[in-house]
C-alpha cells in the first residue's frame, strides 16, 4: 500500500517534529493541489518568478545554471519531501536564478504562499523549520561556491568520492549519477572528469568498474 501524502510529508524536514495524523489536521486549514509532472519535464526556467509553495511527494527534480557561454552546472538534486527553492517563496525578488526540470516522473503538492504563511502562524514548529531550512540552504550554496570556484579539478572530484564513500559507508561506491551530470555538477568538462578519474587509476588511488568506484589509497588522492 501507498504511503499517504501525509506520510510522506512527515518525513519532510519542513514537518519535523510532527505526526503524519498531525499534518493532516493541519492541512485542513489551508488550500492546497497536488500536480503531475512527466519525466525529463521543465517545471521552471531561470528568471522565472517563483509562484507557488511546492513540495515534492515523489519524483526527483535537478536544478542547473547556466552561464553567458551556455556552460551549465548542476547545482542540485530534489528529491521527495523536499520544499522547492524555500529562499524564494517570499522574496522581494522571487526570480528563479537556476532553470530545474524532472529527472523522473513527480508529484508536487501546491499551494500559494500565503497558504504556507498561515502555516506558519498556526504552528510554531513549522516556522522553526523553516528557519532551519533557509540556514542549511546558505550553507550548502556557501560549500558549493567553494567547490565550482575554488578548488582544482582533482580537489573537486577526490572530495566527491570521499563524500560519497562516508554516505554510503563503504570504499567501494555505486555511482548514481552519469559522467556528464557529475562534470555538470562540477562546472567542467566531462573529458575533465573522466581525466582526472583516469590519473586517479593509474596511480593506484582507485578501481574504475562502470558506475562502480573502489577507493584504493585515498593518500593518493590528496
Amino acid at each position: 500500500m501507498e504511503k499517504s501524502i501525509f506520510e510522506i510529508l512527515a518525513t519532510s524536514p519542513f514537518f519535523s517534529g510532527l505526526s503524519a495524523l498531525e499534518i493532516e489536521e493541519l492541512m485542513q486549514e489551508v488550500n492546497y493541489k497536488l500536480v503531475e509532472y512527466p519525466a525529463k519535464d521543465i517545471y521552471t526556467l531561470a528568471g522565472m518568478p517563483c509562484k507557488y509553495a511546492d513540495f515534492i511527494l515523489k519524483g526527483e527534480m535537478i536544478t542547473r545554471m547556466t552561464g553567458q557561454s551556455g556552460k551549465q552546472v548542476q547545482i542540485d538534486r530534489l528529491k521527495a519531501c523536499i520544499l522547492v527553492a524555500p529562499a524564494f517563496i517570499f522574496a522581494k525578488d522571487n526570480a528563479m536564478p537556476v532553470s530545474v526540470e524532472t529527472s523522473k516522473p513527480t508529484t508536487i503538492l501546491r499551494m500559494q504562499p500565503s497558504e504556507l504563511k498561515h502555516l506558519f502562524n498556526i504552528n510554531e514548529q513549522i516556522r522553526m523549520n523553516f528557519i532551519q531550512r533557509l540556514s542549511d540552504i546558505n550553507v550548502f550554496l556557501t560549500q558549493k561556491m567553494r567547490m565550482v570556484s575554488l578548488l582544482s579539478v582533482r580537489e573537486k572530484v577526490a572530495k566527491y568520492l570521499f563524500e560519497t564513500a562516508k554516505e554510503q559507508q563503504s570504499r567501494t561506491i555505486t555511482l548514481d549519477r552519469s559522467r556528464q551530470e557529475i562534470a555538470d555538477m562540477f562546472g567542467i568538462q566531462k573529458f575533465s572528469l573522466l581525466r582526472c578519474l583516469n590519473e586517479f587509476e593509474e596511480n593506484g588511488a582507485i578501481k574504475v568498474d562502470g558506475k562502480k568506484i573502489t577507493i584504493l589509497n585515498s593518500d593518493k588522492m590528496k
